[in-house]
């Protein structure tokens, strides 16, 4: 039997992301395999960023509400928080460093309110808190477009719909 050849182009992609995942859960929960989150980290990496290390990490709603609290002084969980070591900025030689918290009761429960597979839900989220890392804000309108549209684009070419359709008039 022949040995089947890696694809170059997807060796070097691979090579770009260093990608850990960390499941604190306390009860079982769906969640995406390995294979689906790098995908969906890997789609979201601007090209600027010649190597990322990116860790995710999913943690129930006590601990999503407590992270939210120490950090964005609101008392609530909420689906994901970003983590970036430089703000975004990049830094010349260094790698994207950041980290990616998902609340999955949270996710869970916005998937199905919204009537998104959980899936795809978890690969908006994904992309959201990917391009966070790399700077990118929702903070002004203009922003806001900004990110969306490049959200939508992301997402399509993975194959899911425009998670802001239902949003839009």
């Amino acid at each position: 039997m022949k040995k089947a050849k890696r694809n170059p182009f997807l060796q070097r992609l691979a090579a770009r992301l260093d990608l850990t995942l960390e499941d604190r859960l306390e009860s079982e929960q769906p969640l995406p395999d390995g294979k689906q989150w790098r995908r969906w980290c890997q789609a979201a990496l601007q090209r600027q960023h010649r190597q990322a290390q990116v860790s995710l990490l999913v943690v129930d709603e006590a601990e999503g509400r407590q992270l939210n609290h120490d950090y964005r002084g609101k008392d609530y969980a909420t689906n994901v928080l970003s983590f970036a070591l430089n703000e975004g900025d990049t830094v010349a030689g260094m790698p994207l460093f950041g980290d990616l918290v998902f609340c999955a009761p949270v996710v869970a429960r916005e998937a199905a309110e919204q009537g998104k597979t959980l899936d795809a839900h978890y690969a908006h989220l994904t992309v959201h808190g990917m391009l966070h890392l790399q700077g990118f804000d929702h903070e002004q309108d203009d922003e806001a477009n900004i990110m969306e549209a490049l959200e939508t684009a992301i997402l399509a070419k993975l194959g899911y719909d425009d998670p802001y359709a239902a949003e839009k008039p």
